[in-house]
């Protein structure tokens, strides 16, 4: 087979077509739920109660982290997508909230293998430099697939009906699978990787990190501050998105009168936001590493404080009088939130051996996936009494509180080893 020059960034482009269909296909349930509410007779306490059915299944992410690490990322992550894929389409036949509920875990089950195998496939492939750009290439993938679903469900609500939303992002997730088991392969595998890639890959990546073989220990990982370091930052930011995700339209619908065209028009822009965070907290983190030599993890918890105060403006979303600055302001939350996310997902492959890295992401999403449940929890008990605005509020603070906690609790182990070392010799 010809080798193909640069295929690391062909192997983290074929992930981020996954994770657009992995978030296109959870996002089409918000878009569609302003039509739900009249058809299916859902009012906000069902919705909330769906949405938490969602985020309560795809807590198990570490159970996926775990599949993946112990079977492989080409044939775990396959069989994830074929699940939800079908799961997808099924959505069409529900007649009630309760049975969309039971989807939606379901769903959320399939769908948390997203982040473990995105970050278990930029440890592998890339080096240590170069996986915070990575990483945030293949989050393109949620921001890109939530910014697809306004437009295309919105356009298959109006041209056909709800159900045949989900039938179209089911199709397009089977699709991507076929690729993926032609297209994919681990680097010690792959026919097209060069000689001198493989060594550029393996010369940049941290030898105390590599894979040693053994299974990942979910009880000796949570006894590791650095897993409690990036967890709870995630448990305090990943709120953020799923407001964004899963009730941003019902908000411009009842509190913005917006319609489903207005919707489809321009909810996506938060997203569009996003992908330049996508790429920025990646690019921001090298740029200070290359120009101001700053360590890796310095540079990664720079990045995540960055995102965090930038992420203080969604906090005037209630307050402003147009329709469009809330938009604006909602957009600049999408970029800072992609900012710090991509930061403190990344800083799992950073701080943690190869063999234990799908694991590591899984379980700290489901810190950030527990966040995410009791705020969207709040929201559906508290909005119609309270409005949106004091969630708004809270977003932007959260995100503070978590970028002092990223600051306290990581340590690098490396530096660690080598002030052991130091001490030994003197």
């Amino acid at each position: 087979m010809p080798k193909i020059k640069g295929l690391r960034w062909w192997m983290i482009g074929l992930i981020m077509l996954g994770s657009i269909i992995n978030y296109l296909t959870r996002s089409s349930l918000s878009v569609a739920a302003p039509t739900l509410k009249t058809q299916l007779g859902i009012d906000e306490q069902h919705y909330s109660w769906i949405v938490s059915t969602f985020q309560g299944a795809i807590m198990l992410q570490p159970l996926c982290g775990y599949v993946l690490d112990v079977i492989g990322l080409k044939a775990g992550y396959a069989l994830f997508a074929v699940a939800w894929s079908i799961i997808s389409m099924a959505h069409g036949f529900a007649n009630n909230w309760q049975m969309l509920a039971g989807l939606r875990g379901l769903l959320g089950l399939a769908e948390g293998s997203a982040n473990p195998a995105g970050m278990k496939a930029t440890s592998e492939w890339f080096p240590a430099k170069e996986r915070g750009l990575a990483g945030g290439v293949y989050n393109i993938g949620a921001s890109f697939g939530s910014m697809l679903a306004p437009p295309l469900v919105g356009w298959a609500i109006l041209a056909y009906n709800w159900q045949s939303a989900f039938v179209i992002t089911g199709v397009l997730g089977l699709v991507w699978v076929a690729a993926w088991l032609w297209l994919y392969d681990s680097p010690e595998k792959h026919k097209a990787l060069s000689a001198e890639e493989a060594e550029y890959i393996s010369s940049g990546q941290e030898k105390h990190l590599a894979h040693d073989g053994t299974r990942p220990s979910v009880w000796s990982l949570l006894r590791e501050r650095n897993f409690w370091g990036i967890a709870l930052p995630r448990f305090l930011a990943d709120p953020t998105w799923g407001t964004l995700t899963f009730w941003m339209p019902l908000y411009l619908s009842q509190t913005r009168g917006w319609d489903i065209k207005q919707i489809a028009l321009f909810a996506w822009l938060p997203f569009l936001a996003a992908d330049f965070g996508c790429i920025f907290g990646g690019m921001f983190s090298l740029w200070l590493q290359k120009t101001w030599n700053i360590r890796l993890i310095n540079a990664r918890r720079a990045a995540f404080t960055l995102g965090a105060f930038t992420m203080l403006g969604v906090g005037f979303v209630g307050f402003v009088e147009s329709p469009y600055a809330a938009i604006a302001l909602l957009s600049l939350a999408g970029f800072a939130h992609q900012t710090l996310s991509v930061t403190v997902i990344t800083m799992s492959s950073d701080l943690f051996k190869k063999n234990e890295v799908a694991t590591v992401a899984g379980m700290a999403g489901t810190f950030g996936n527990a966040g995410l449940l009791i705020f969207s929890l709040l929201i559906g008990a508290l909005v119609v009494k309270i409005g949106y605005t004091p969630f708004f509020i809270c977003l932007g603070l959260l995100d503070v509180l978590g970028a002092a906690v990223l600051w306290t609790v990581v340590k690098e182990k490396r530096l660690f080893r080598n002030c052991r070392k130091l001490h030994h010799i003197l």
